[in-house]
């Protein structure tokens, strides 16, 4: 009777074991079906998984062939939406190693070994739903070209980049971020010719180049520019007039000297936040009273006062909170030769000034 009883909770365990396997596998499929991926698509888009890359039951759009050391691409899955290809040794991008990718929506490679002249022509553009593309630390001296028209963000930080090919940008409506920080390029590459086409950019970042002077052509969407660690000089007199929505500038790191900043030059109301850390600076620029965020450290400015800082006369600036008093929250003076405490006439200034470094 005992033996009975002990097969019959065996029976049953077993029993509950595959109930609860098959109520997993719902768990997962569900979610899937659920944003519209036939169960024929997702039994075969795991069943074509590479064996070097791993495919999540719950992600089934996802291909991750990260960290793998390899030095090719592996046949894609061809209802990949998102892959992985990230810290590899591939040299080359061809259009045969992705003609399955067709649906591909993300990409990433970073840190690979892709050159150029390894980005076979058409391979990108052939991704007509592409929307990220990541090819930060690779080894290419130009920007890929043709590119999808879906594209919305394109990373190519920290290559060899010095060449911006003329049109490379034409179509590329949808691109709104565009990063190219840490390449070789110089003024003759960033000019009106070389970046049409980008007519809703918001944020572009040409950081540690070999710029000299701010460059040109710039779309007037552009919200956040991003200069640090170039070699720049000086600004032409109304050069933000061509980017009414600027909100968000980084030049620090440069060789800006006072006589190269002109007077109105950073008295643009769009501005947010101004960062000029690590200049040559010997006065405190003219802000607006929009600006919230002022990064003036490691300057040469020997002192500062309420009468060449403040955007209004402090005479005018009242006890109440309304919308002529001056918006700045944040400002560092840290590393210049200024001398605490700070002139009195400055803080009644910025009345709303939370943070103050010196």
């Amino acid at each position: 009777m005992q033996t009975t009883h002990t097969s019959w909770r065996s029976r049953f365990g077993s029993k509950m074991a595959l109930l609860h396997s098959l109520l997993c596998i719902l768990c997962l499929v569900g979610p899937v079906l659920s944003q519209d991926m036939p169960y024929e698509e997702y039994m075969a888009q795991i069943q074509a998984c590479p064996k070097e890359c791993h495919c999540p039951p719950n992600f089934p759009r996802a291909v991750y062939c990260d960290n793998k050391g390899l030095k090719s691409i592996p046949k894609i899955p061809p209802h990949t939406w998102y892959l992985y290809l990230q810290n590899n040794l591939i040299e080359v991008l061809s259009a045969d190693a992705l003609h399955n990718a067709t649906s591909l929506r993300w990409l990433n490679l970073n840190r690979n070994k892709i050159t150029s002249e390894g980005l076979e022509e058409g391979v990108l553009n052939a991704m007509s739903h592409l929307a990220h593309l990541y090819m930060d630390d690779n080894l290419l001296s130009s920007v890929p070209s043709p590119l999808p028209a879906s594209l919305e963000h394109l990373s190519l930080s920290r290559n060899r980049i010095s060449k911006i090919p003329a049109g490379v940008f034409n179509g590329l409506d949808k691109l709104n971020l565009l990063d190219l920080q840490g390449n070789k390029l110089m003024d003759d590459a960033v000019t009106e010719v070389s970046l049409k086409g980008l007519n809703n950019l918001i944020q572009i970042n040409l950081a540690k180049n070999q710029l000299s002077s701010m460059p040109l052509g710039l779309p007037t969407t552009t919200t956040q520019l991003f200069l640090d660690g170039n070699n720049i000089e000086k600004i032409p007199a109304g050069y933000f007039k061509g980017l009414p929505k600027v909100a968000f500038l980084r030049l620090n790191h440069n060789k800006l000297g006072s006589n190269g900043v002109p007077k109105n030059v950073f008295n643009v109301s769009s501005i947010l936040d101004l960062q000029l850390s690590h200049n040559q600076l010997t006065e405190v620029p003219l802000i607006s009273s929009g600006l919230e965020h002022l990064h003036l450290d490691h300057n040469n400015i020997k002192s500062v006062s309420g009468s060449n800082v403040c955007p209004v006369a402090v005479e005018t600036v009242d006890d109440s909170i309304n919308e002529s008093v001056p918006r700045l929250r944040y400002l560092r003076l840290d590393g210049n030769d200024i001398k605490p405490p700070i002139p009195r006439d400055v803080i009644l200034c910025f009345r709303l000034l939370r943070s103050i470094v010196i």
